[in-house]
């Protein structure tokens, strides 16, 4: 039996720091990411050559045409035609480095998710568990929805799921000539999450970003303001509970720290969470989970895999800090 290479430096440099049990994530990029994705290199750079030249063609062609246009026709229409055909033609060139990164993503989120021991499905269709985010009030109504990248597992004996949905409201206007005009209009893009714990809160809490003047419309029926422990977080984010004892148990200044740091791995913002029944809810809007990263750099670089291990460690923390204050709050409630 032959000793396993040591670890190259610069994996052992960006996996640096890792907790003890995402350890093995340098060896396993080591061994099965890096070479299935330096397999893909040569084609990365191919699709990356030929969208630059595309992107310069493009802007060759919107200056032929808009500009010959303009001096022919002594009209502003042909600047806008030479746009869309320069931007048509970039976009075209493009499509080996969309078609690239979608490999990267998959390479590089498989082997990560089964060494979780997780599940992962990039087009799931609807996710059932939206409408709940809608009836605890987390998303708005929508008329056509989409949803992708949807992980579902275990952790610390918590059930959870996190994916991407993207909501958007039919708005119909009509002009003074009672011409009538639709459009769709985005109103959630972003991360919703669901934890499901093995006991059940015994009220209903909610977070929400403060929204200053618009506080005063509350978090909902039979619900009401609630103070942080810590002023600092009081400041950014406004609680509405109906149980006002189990509210200061459970949001404590590390579980408060865990949902801004949830925003920053998640690269996104305007998070809300709702305490219900067993479960935890959140959503935060924006952030693009489980993307490759830039094709322009080399796909072996192990800043991709950190940078997917970051996402996932946010998302168990928030599930170790809020199985701790629980059963602090438990412990507290069985002695009295």
């Amino acid at each position: 039996m032959t000793d396993q290479p040591e670890i190259d430096p610069a994996i052992a440099s960006a996996l640096a720091g890792l907790p003890a049990d995402y350890r093995d994530f340098a060896r396993i990029f080591q061994d099965e990411i890096r070479p299935a994705l330096h397999e893909r290199e040569e084609d990365r750079v191919r699709a990356v050559a030929k969208a630059r030249q595309s992107r310069w063609i493009g802007i060759l062609i919107g200056l032929v045409i808009g500009g010959g246009g303009l001096l022919i026709f002594k009209s502003l229409f042909p600047l806008f035609f030479g746009g869309i055909a320069g931007f048509g033609y970039a976009a075209w060139g493009a499509q080996g480095v969309r078609s690239i990164g979608r490999e990267a993503k998959t390479l590089l989120v498989n082997p990560v998710v089964r060494q979780l021991g997780l599940t992962f499905t990039v087009a799931p269709g609807e996710v059932p568990t939206i409408f709940r985010h809608k009836e605890l009030g987390l998303v708005p109504g929508w008329d056509r929805s989409k949803y992708e990248d949807l992980v579902t597992g275990t952790r610390e004996g918590v059930d959870f799921e996190l994916f991407e949905a993207h909501l958007e409201e039919r708005r119909t206007s009509t002009d003074s000539k009672g011409r009538t005009t639709t459009r769709w209009v985005t109103v959630f893009k972003g991360q919703c999450l669901k934890f499901s714990f093995d006991k059940r809160f015994y009220g209903r809490t909610l977070v929400t970003r403060d929204a200053g003047f618009f506080n005063r419309f509350g978090g909902g029926k039979g619900m009401t303001r609630a103070a942080l422990e810590d002023p600092k977080f009081e400041k950014i984010f406004e609680v509405y509970t109906t149980d006002q004892v189990e509210a200061r148990y459970l949001l404590t200044p590390d579980l408060m720290q865990e949902l801004v740091d949830l925003e920053e791995a998640f690269h996104g913002g305007k998070l809300k969470c709702c305490f219900d029944g067993g479960e935890l809810y959140i959503t935060l809007q924006g952030g693009d989970l489980f993307e490759p990263g830039s094709m322009y750099e080399p796909l072996d670089n192990p800043a991709r895999v950190r940078e997917l291990l970051n996402d996932f460690m946010a998302v168990f923390q928030i599930i170790s800090a809020t199985n701790a204050n629980r059963r602090r709050y438990n412990r507290n409630d069985e002695a009295e």
